[in-house]
């Protein structure tokens, strides 16, 4: 009997780690994709930068919307800032939201002007 318990409570922790360590898993491939698009795709406006972003979260399954998240230059920098909440289920029957924060800061070389050579 005992070995049985052990048994369903390691597989009770085994269901919840796969189910929260794939929520993660999906964030942080998207930060990464972001952080790419932002770091590669610099001559883009923002709203093709936000329309993009949303192509992103949408292939890596990241509940994101267009309300949820804004994009902006300021010095040099273009900055991605946004959260989102995701259902987990850490049990079977047994969902909760779990949130993500995203915070890209992406340093350009727009507008910074190079010194002259001598």
């Amino acid at each position: 009997m005992r070995l049985i318990i052990r048994l369903l409570v390691a597989a009770l922790i085994a269901n919840a780690v796969w189910h929260v360590g794939s929520a993660y898993v999906s964030y942080y491939r998207f930060k990464d994709a972001v952080k790419d698009t932002t770091l590669f795709q610099t001559t883009k406006s923002d709203d093709q930068l936000k329309q993009r972003i949303l192509e992103l979260a949408s292939q890596f399954d990241v509940p994101l919307t267009d309300d949820d998240f804004v994009v902006r230059r300021e010095h040099g920098h273009i900055y991605v800032d946004g959260s989102y909440r995701r259902v987990v289920e850490v049990v079977p029957g047994f969902k909760r939201p779990w949130g993500f924060e995203v915070h890209i800061d992406t340093l350009t070389f727009e507008g910074i002007q190079q010194p002259l050579s001598k």
